[in-house]
């Protein structure tokens, strides 16, 4: 025991020593050498940008006391030192909202739907600070659409006009079911009216194309409002009876002309501000795009402005050229339009090719003489509906704002800004997180956050906070600074060219070995780190054409970090003295690792289809066999009917796995059909079947149509065991009890038998062993006694 008392002694003196250690370092560690004093700020401006923790002194006694305090430090260590709290030039990052409406349930009819929330905030950032806010989104039931009905009258949609003249009631009919405010325009296109989209030759052929074929055509046009957007169905009908085929040269028709016309022409279309916009375009044949116009000579770009004269016809089609994806995704989003494409199969791929480059357009697949028009409008206005989409509009660039998506049961998809699998009336939230990377040339600006398609939008006002109050009380050529040799500003002196010091009492002329010694941070090192001269024991940093060197000995610089791919921090951050400052999405020593998610997202709705992880925004594929960018190609791995029978489970029987997790909504967006019986489909459907919980067999059917739509066809009634008859178990048990005791008694009566019979058999056998004789039984003795008198003598 005595051997262990001074090890106790010993651990009991060390430990104060310890504590008091830890504390001086912490204590060194804030009140000496930070983020904000180590960036060497000579200006308020500077060091507000260092780090949004950073405080200027304006003091003009700051620091008298000392040579080492810094006039850029935290804000605290400042109140510490000395400078008083006015002098504090501390902007600090602030938000507000300013309207704050709350979500609608269901569109009355009126123009006051909110379906965004809120609606305008304001934001007060600081360079390299960043705040948090919330947008809401919800689908109100019963809003207003608008649906223009945009029609190829090319010679080979003649059997499509015809059919579409006895389909406006039903259209307005269906389209009915999902809103009561309703209205329907129409217009038509062909191409431009000149040569070589046009016949020219013979003359006649000008006015009537099908000239030589017997068949009177309508003269080509280019683009032709027929019907403004109206509420009389019938109008529809009647002005769509009207129309006749025209016919074009060439293969491609002028269907973007006619887009950009239907989108932009806002009052001659008819377009209401408070309404879900769908532009329904129907063709059979490719389109022209921008720099096809060159081949007529059309060389003047579109300019993306309604040209539609008194006749509600495209007057510039020979002038402009036809315009650009970019141009039609500008104003689509400008003026909230919903594209749907309803091609034939002969161009749906190529259609799809288009829709990835126009956001928020669908693809649909129009039957040959458009006999599915209407229930393709339909099933694209769900899709549609079914999904929301934040788009930005104004965003500056020195701004950067993170997405985190809130679906459906709470489920946070970090790093994307859209949500899918809804349904009328379900919210949806979207936290974002915006950060000021660097001061813009403007103090203040306005950008929009807005779902793709809808009129509700969140208006966000930023002010930049990168500028100090002090720098209003600037003093030029003031008598603190040498006579005049400087600005008196935020309580230090802005030193003119060529002069420097605290007060601008040294000029870059004078120089003395003996300040040399105040330029060195270490023995051996260089002057000023050979980036700069020594001037009156200060170090005055050269000027680079690479970017900005500074700091007390001339360390620090803005240019050597690493790269990636010959960029400096990979472009999404900033260098601050040999260290990468990554925006927010990014991340590693050169910002070239992206913290989103969605790029890793497979079509089935899972991070990277749920066989590898997401690295950096690239799927890593760990499972063996599987590759692809969503690691969405894998031979070796489960089979569809394994994949789809979750989905099947969840979205049909709302069970098992993916409802527990409630993960169904993300990660199976397949439609659901019930049937009866499972049926010939095409040769890619395949019948999957398994057995459930309940030991009963399901049956479903896993098809994707032309268009890659996920369709399960759900047998309604599983194949279950059959449930036992009470009656005939009751029977039957008591029929098996019967029965039991009869044979048990008769197995009993056998064995009795049995015994008995062996044991008359042994009674008999002992019997006939028996040999009995009375005489010579000693112990015998009869009845009759026999005495013979000797003494008689008889006659």
């Amino acid at each position: 025991m005595s051997s262990l008392r001074p090890a106790a002694a010993m651990r009991t003196f060390l430990q104060p020593l310890l504590i008091l250690f830890l504390f001086l370092s912490s204590t060194s560690s804030v009140s000496g050498s930070n983020i904000c004093t180590s960036r060497g700020a000579t200006t308020c401006q500077q060091c507000l940008a260092v780090h949004p923790s950073c405080a200027w002194c304006s003091q003009e006694e700051f620091g008298k006391g000392g040579s080492s305090v810094s006039r850029c430090d935290l804000k605290q260590n400042l109140l510490d030192e000395g400078c008083s709290q006015g002098a504090v030039e501390f902007p600090s990052s602030t938000l507000s909202i300013q309207q704050d409406e709350p979500l609608s349930d269901k569109s009355l009819g009126t123009s006051d739907v909110t379906q965004v929330q809120p609606q305008k905030l304001h934001m007060t950032l600081r360079p390299g600070d960043s705040k948090q806010f919330t947008v809401s989104v919800k689908q109100v039931e019963d809003y207003p659409v608008d649906l223009y009905y945009l029609m190829d009258l090319s010679y080979s949609m003649q059997d499509d006009l015809a059919l579409l003249r006895t389909l406006g009631n039903e259209l307005a009919t269906t389209m009915g079911r999902t809103t009561s405010n309703l209205r329907m325009g129409f217009g038509a296109f062909v191409d431009k009216t000149m040569s070589p989209y046009m016949y020219t030759y013979p003359p006649e052929a000008v006015e009537n194309p099908c000239f030589g074929s017997h068949t009177k055509c309508l003269a080509q046009f280019g683009f032709k409002n027929v019907l403004s957007l109206t509420e009389q169905v019938a109008r529809f009908t009647e002005e769509v009876g009207k129309q006749h085929i025209s016919r074009n040269r060439d293969a491609p028709e002028g269907g973007f002309d006619a887009v950009m016309q239907a989108v932009v022409c806002k009052d001659k279309i008819g377009w209401r501000p408070d309404a879900s916009h769908l532009l329904v375009f129907t063709t059979d044949a490719k389109t022209h795009i921008a720099l096809d116009g060159r081949i007529a000579g059309i060389v003047q770009p579109n300019d993306g402005l309604c040209h539609l004269d008194n006749d509600n016809v495209y007057n510039k089609s020979t002038v402009l050229d036809y315009p650009s994806f970019g141009l039609m995704t500008e104003k689509m989003s400008e003026n909230n339009i919903n594209l749907i494409f309803a091609v034939t199969s002969f161009v749906v791929p190529l259609y799809q090719e288009y829709s990835k480059l126009i956001p928020g357009s669908t693809v649909g697949l129009l039957s040959d003489d458009s006999s599915n028009v209407i229930k393709l409008i339909d099933e694209a206005y769900k899709r549609i509906r079914s999904k929301v989409e934040l788009e930005l509009l104004g965003v500056p660039d020195e701004l950067n704002l993170l997405f985190n998506a809130t679906c459906l049961n709470g489920e946070v998809i970090p790093g994307v800004k859209s949500c899918s699998g809804l349904k009328i009336g379900d919210t949806v939230s979207f936290s974002v997180e915006a950060q000021l990377r660097s001061c813009p040339k403007e103090k203040t600006h306005t950008f929009t956050i807005k779902p793709r398609g809808f009129t509700d939008s969140l208006e966000v006002t930023v002010d930049f906070a990168c500028s100090c109050s002090c720098e209003n009380e600037a003093e030029a050529n003031s008598s603190l600074c040498s006579h005049g040799n400087g600005t008196y500003e935020c309580g230090v002196c802005q030193c003119h060219s060529g002069r420097l010091g605290p007060h601008c009492e040294c000029s870059v002329e004078d120089y003395s070995q003996s300040d040399d010694a105040n330029c060195i941070p270490k023995q051996g090192s260089l002057i000023c780190s050979g980036r700069g001269n020594c001037v009156c024991g200060q170090c005055y940093c050269h000027a680079n054409e690479f970017g900005q060197v500074w700091g007390k000995y001339c360390e620090c610089d803005d240019f050597n970090c690493l790269r990636f791919k010959g960029v400096l921090c990979s472009g999404r951050g900033k260098c601050n003295c040999g260290f990468c400052e990554c925006d927010s999405g990014w991340k590693g020593e050169n910002c070239n690792c992206s913290t989103r998610t969605d790029t890793c997202m497979s079509s089935i709705g899972l991070l990277c289809s749920g066989r590898g992880q997401c690295v950096c925004g690239v799927c890593e594929c760990t499972q063996p066999g599987a590759y692809g960018a969503t690691c969405e190609k894998c031979p070796t791995c489960p089979d569809a009917c394994t994949i789809k029978k979750e989905c099947v489970e969840c979205q049909h029987f709302k069970r098992g796995q993916l409802t527990e997790d409630n993960s169904c909504n993300r990660i199976c967006r397949d439609e659901i059909q019930p049937v009866d019986e499972l049926g010939f489909r095409s040769i890619n459907a395949v019948n999957c079947s398994y057995k459930d919980e309940n030991d009963c067999v399901e049956h479903f059917q896993y098809y994707e149509d032309e268009s890659g739509k996920s369709i399960l066809f759900v047998v309604k009634e599983p194949d279950c065991p059959k449930g036992p008859d009470i009656l005939v178990v009751l029977l039957a048990v008591a029929g098996a009890i019967l029965l039991l005791g009869l044979v048990a008694l008769l197995i009993w009566k056998l064995l009795v038998t049995i015994h008995d019979r062996r044991e008359y058999a042994r009674f008999e056998e002992e019997r006939a062993k028996a040999k009995w004789d009375t005489a010579n039984n000693p112990l015998y003795k009869g009845a009759t006694s026999t005495f013979t008198n000797v003494a008689f003598r008889g006659n």
